[in-house]
Formats: structure tokens, C-alpha cells, sequence
């Protein structure tokens, strides 16, 4: 397996669902235990990180939608999920002996910091692990689109979306047993190929600012861990099929 460049800022981004394990709702402490475990591994050996947190394990904004309801209140809801799983992240990933900050672009000050992109830079800066809330504090946006909103503003050098399984397919692996993985995947490719990478709007911010994207399984053990060490686990989608990283190699 090939080697990529070593990227040295990243942002992370986490679905609410990889939170629940295997329950039907909510949050699986042991699993946020051992995701925390892993990104203090990455932290310790000198990656800057910021993480995005959705909600679905608790609600989701179209759910209200689906049934009539009122889309921007459903996305308020929403957003109020991803604090909750901030605070969860935030405080595991401190117990392990490493400070974070959990920030919403949501104003809550007695919860948590209100999200300014310089704060969090000087977070990041300072050495603490910045869990980032609230989506972009917007309706109608996924937290996918808060995911590269903040990588950009942030200047991550690459943006890593842990999904359920080991990184962008040729088609659906669980439908098509004769799926094939791709190891490297071009913006223009994704497009043509109609591949399901994240909402159009999040990946078309990524594409016009050549901000690489990296889909890996998040559930696979120390897998983090190799992405940041500059080996190639999941699927890299930048430019060309050049590796695109930034950072030094």
C-alpha cells in the first residue's frame, strides 16, 4: 500500500451514529471511550485535531420533516443533539489526560464556548483538541458542510470522514459483492460516478478549495492513527489521483 503525505492539522469528522455502538439511541460510553482513545493517540504524537460531531444518534432535523413538520425548528433540534455528543467527546477525551474544548456555533456560554474561528484556531494552537457543535449554526445544512466550512477556516490540511465502512466503493459493498474499493479518487470521478461521499454543498466546498478528503472506517482499530503517519487507509479524494495532502511527506 502506497504512502501519502502526513497531514499535520486535520479535522475529524464524527457521525452521531458511530456514537451509539450498538444501541438503538443515544451514546455508547465505550465507544466514545475508545474513539477518544484514539484521538488522544494522534494528539500525543504531535497532530493538531478539530471534530466535527453530528447528532443522528439522538435526532434529526428531517425526521420532523419527513412527517410535516417544520424543517428549521427539526434543525435547531438537531443541532442541539451535536452539543450534547460535544460535551460527551469533550469530556472523555479529558479524562484521558488531554485538554479539549468543546465549541457550538450555537451561542450557549454556560454550556460551552461559542464558536469564533480564531479562538479555535488559538485552541488548536495552544495544543487542545477544539469539538466543534452546532453544525454551521445555520438550518439546512448538514453538519457534512460544517465539517469543510471549519476544516477551511480552520486551515486543516485535510479533511478525514470516519463512516461505517473502509473508505469510498465502486458501488454499495453491502448490495454489490462485486464492489471495489478505491484507494484513490479524483473530485471530477466522484462527481461523474455519482459516489455518495457527503451533501453536494459540503463537497462542493471541499472541491473549489482543493481541500483533500479522506473516508476511512472509523470503527477500525488505529486506523487514525496510520492515516496521520502517512499510510494509505480508505479512500483519498483530492484533485487528481495524485496524493494531495498537504503537510510535509
Amino acid at each position: 500500500m502506497s504512502e501519502r503525505p502526513r497531514p499535520k492539522r486535520i479535522l475529524l469528522k464524527l457521525s452521531g451514529e458511530a456514537l451509539m455502538g450498538n444501541q438503538p439511541f443515544g451514546i455508547d460510553d465505550n465507544v466514545v471511550r475508545a474513539f477518544a482513545t484514539e484521538i488522544v493517540a494522534v494528539h500525543n504524537a504531535g497532530t493538531e485535531l478539530a471534530i466535527v460531531i453530528g447528532g443522528g444518534n439522538i435526532f434529526r432535523g428531517v425526521a420532523i420533516a419527513a412527517r410535516g413538520g417544520d424543517r428549521v425548528t427539526g434543525d435547531h433540534m438537531g443541532m442541539l443533539a451535536t452539543v450534547m455528543n460535544a460535551l460527551a467527546v469533550e469530556a472523555a477525551i479529558e479524562r484521558l489526560g488531554v485538554s479539549a474544548r468543546a465549541m457550538s456555533a450555537i451561542e450557549m456560554p454556560s454550556v460551552c464556548e461559542t464558536y469564533v474561528h480564531r479562538r479555535a484556531a488559538w485552541h488548536m494552537d495552544e495544543r487542545r483538541v477544539v469539538v466543534l457543535a452546532g453544525g454551521t449554526g445555520n438550518p439546512f445544512f448538514t453538519t457534512d458542510s460544517g465539517a469543510a466550512l471549519r476544516a477551511l477556516e480552520l486551515e486543516c490540511d485535510a479533511l478525514l470522514k470516519g463512516t461505517q465502512v473502509d473508505g469510498v466503493y465502486s458501488a454499495d459493498p453491502r448490495l454489490d459483492p462485486t464492489a471495489t474499493l478505491y484507494e484513490t479518487v479524483s473530485y471530477q470521478e466522484v462527481i461523474a460516478k455519482d459516489l455518495q461521499i457527503m451533501d453536494t454543498a459540503a463537497f462542493s466546498l471541499a472541491r473549489d478549495n482543493s481541500l483533500p478528503i479522506i473516508v476511512f472506517n472509523i470503527h477500525q482499530p488505529g486506523a487514525l492513527a496510520r492515516i496521520v503517519a502517512g499510510e494509505a487507509v480508505g479512500t483519498l479524494i483530492s484533485g487528481d489521483r495524485k496524493n494531495e495532502i498537504r503537510g510535509k511527506p
